[in-house]
C-alpha cells in the first residue's frame, strides 16, 4: 500500500474521531470524507487569504496552521493556533462572500479539503447538510469566545499559559516565537520569556528555539486558571 493511501486512511480516522466531523450523523461524515481530497502544505504556505474568492471547507489532520485575522482596514495578525481535527472555511458557504480569515501554515501540514462545489451538491441533495455544516461556524464562535475570556485574565502568565494551552495538547509541540506568543496572550517578548522560564522549571514545557513542547497540560491548565 502506498504512503499517501495510508496517510489518507489515517486522515480519515482521525477526523472521524475528533472535532467538528465526528459529532455528525455517521452517513454524512462518510459522504464528507469521499468527496473531500487531501492536500499537504509546504511549511510558511498560504492556504487562503483575506478576500480570496469564496471556497469550501479544511479539515487538519497534521501540522500546525496559524488563523490570522483583523477588521478590514487593519493588517491581519495572529490570533489561534488550528488542532488537528478542527474545521474551517464555513463562512464561504453560508455568506456566499470572500475569505475574512488568513490561514498560514508553519510546518508541514496535511488538511482535507471539501470544496465549495461539492458542499453545495450535499446542501441540494440533503437540506439537513447546511445544518451540518453551520456547526463549524458555532465552534469557531467558542474559540473565539475562548479567546477573548484568556486575553481578560488579570495576569501575564495566565494568558500566556492560557495561549498555550488553547495551541497544544499534551506532548505536542508548537513551532511559535516568544513573541508570536506575546501577540496572543497580549503581552511582552520579555514576559513570555520570563514566563516560559517558570513554566519550564516547574515541568510544564520544554521550550527550544522558536518552539515550546506541552509536557503537562494539567499543570499549564491550572496556572491558566490562576492556580485553581
Amino acid at each position: 500500500m502506498s504512503q499517501i493511501l495510508i496517510k489518507r486512511a489515517k486522515a480519515e480516522q482521525l477526523l472521524s474521531g475528533e472535532g467538528w466531523l465526528s459529532v455528525q450523523p455517521r452517513t454524512f461524515r462518510e459522504e464528507v470524507l469521499r468527496r473531500a481530497v487531501l492536500l499537504r502544505f509546504p511549511p510558511g504556505e498560504v492556504v487562503y487569504r483575506i478576500e480570496d474568492e469564496a471556497g469550501g471547507i479544511f479539515g487538519l489532520v497534521e501540522g500546525t496552521v496559524t488563523v490570522n485575522t483583523a477588521p478590514p482596514d487593519q493588517a491581519p495578525q495572529l490570533i489561534h493556533i488550528g488542532k488537528p481535527g478542527a474545521w474551517t472555511g464555513e463562512g464561504c458557504f453560508l455568506t456566499r462572500s470572500a475569505r475574512r480569515i488568513e490561514l498560514r501554515t508553519l510546518s508541514e501540514t496535511w488538511m482535507m479539503h471539501l470544496s465549495l462545489d461539492q458542499m453545495d451538491q450535499m446542501a441540494a441533495a440533503d437540506p439537513a447538510a447546511t445544518r451540518y455544516f453551520a456547526q463549524i461556524l458555532m465552534a469557531s464562535v467558542e474559540v473565539l469566545l475562548r479567546v477573548i475570556h484568556d486575553l481578560q485574565k488579570p495576569g501575564a502568565d495566565q494568558r500566556i499559559a492560557s495561549a498555550l494551552s488553547r495551541s497544544a495538547a499534551q506532548g505536542r509541540t508548537v513551532p511559535l516565537s516568544q513573541s508570536e506568543i506575546g501577540l496572543m496572550s497580549g503581552t511582552s517578548r520579555k514576559q513570555v520569556n520570563a514566563a516560559l522560564a517558570r513554566f519550564e522549571a516547574k515541568g510544564w514545557v520544554r521550550a527550544d528555539y522558536r518552539a515550546v513542547t506541552v509536557l503537562d497540560a494539567r499543570g499549564l491548565a491550572r496556572e491558566a486558571e490562576g492556580g485553581v
